[in-house]
């Protein structure tokens, strides 16, 4: 069942036990795809809804950063329980230990040896942890790589 799907079963879910956080969640998402998909005029694939979605978890982490600086409790508490939502329909994500590995691979196999390969390793690592980690962990890591 695809992402799609499981949204329109998962509202059912939401309307039946009266789950408001989760039901708006899901229709924001349901949103976000119609809109996507009027945008391109066709319909996503699933590797775009999760590209998609990806966008929109990373736009919760965010707000979540600014709302603790900004002392707004109440805010994060809705923004982290939104958050868990949508990474429910996400692939697993990567743990920090196996990005690690594959950016040792990733530096033996394009044979980077300094900060300026950032590019190279870059560019080598991000189809094969696209969907499943996040860019700018994965940048983080490649930098302490290399400069290490």
């Amino acid at each position: 069942m695809g992402i799609k799907e499981r949204l329109k079963e998962d509202m059912k879910e939401a309307l039946k036990s009266k789950d408001k956080v989760r039901l708006s969640t899901i229709r924001m998402l349901q949103s976000l795809i119609k809109n996507a998909e009027i945008e391109k005029r066709g319909e996503l694939t699933e590797e775009e809804v999760i590209s998609l979605l990806m966008k929109y978890a990373k736009q919760r982490r965010e707000s979540i950063e600014l709302y603790e600086k900004g002392g707004r409790q109440d805010l994060v508490e809705k923004e982290k329980r939104e958050l868990e939502i949508v990474e429910s329909y996400l692939p697993k994500q990567m743990d920090e230990e196996e990005i690690r590995e594959l950016v040792k691979e990733a530096i033996e196999k394009t044979g980077a040896s300094s900060p300026k390969d950032i590019g190279k390793v870059m560019q080598y690592l991000m189809p094969k942890v696209k969907g499943r980690a996040d860019g700018s962990t994965v940048s983080k890591i490649v930098k302490e790589s290399l400069a290490g």
